[in-house]
């Protein structure tokens, strides 16, 4: 059932937009349905086990790392991990949606090479490292460690941006999304005749 199946993937640095992109596209495309990842950290305040992520104990996330019940997984920061679950996609694809998943980029690639001939790979790249310092700097969350950490990482991860069938350079929002749209909005025509 799987191999026919689509998925779309967003993946972005830290601070790039793309969760604000995955957000405008769950509202303007029904086919889409948000692909919940599993994580070893504990819920934040307001946060609701199974909307925002399925919580996992480190020992059961571990015992589904040996089952292969992952469709990716990577160890985010030392001893929280992060993954998309085989039954998410699943799941999804048994109410006849099409999964979107908001994931790192090294789950991206893993995602892609398993579903190579379904799935459009999206890399939201920020319009350069000076922008994105202004953005993470905005949020008012980041420490100068932790700016320089994210700073560091998201370099290290826009040099992946060949990698995927797809980049969106975020410079504005709203055309950035409106792009966003269009690309998947085509990608879809595959699959369904009413997108």
């Amino acid at each position: 059932m799987s191999a026919q199946q689509p998925i779309v993937i967003f993946t972005a640095p830290s601070g790039a937009g793309k969760t604000s992109i995955v957000r405008y596209l769950l509202d303007r495309i029904p086919e889409l349905s948000f692909s919940v990842s599993a994580a070893t950290r504990a819920a934040r305040k307001g946060e609701v086990d199974g909307r925002d992520y399925y919580f996992l104990p480190l020992a059961v996330f571990q015992q589904r790392i040996q089952e292969n019940a992952f469709a990716e997984w990577e160890m985010v920061y030392e001893g929280k991990y992060y993954g998309t679950l085989r039954s998410e996609l699943e799941r999804i694809w048994a109410l006849g949606k099409v999964p979107v998943l908001d994931i790192d980029v090294k789950g991206a690639i893993h995602v892609q090479q398993q579903y190579p001939l379904n799935t459009l790979s999206v890399f939201v790249q920020p319009p350069g490292v000076e922008e994105l310092k202004k953005r993470l700097l905005s949020r008012g969350t980041e420490t100068p460690e932790s700016l320089e950490t994210r700073l560091n990482k998201a370099e290290y991860e826009m040099s992946f941006q060949p990698h995927f069938k797809a980049t969106i350079v975020n410079r504005e929002l709203v055309q950035a999304c409106v792009e966003a749209e269009a690309l998947i909005r085509g990608f879809l025509r595959r699959f369904y005749d009413t997108v």
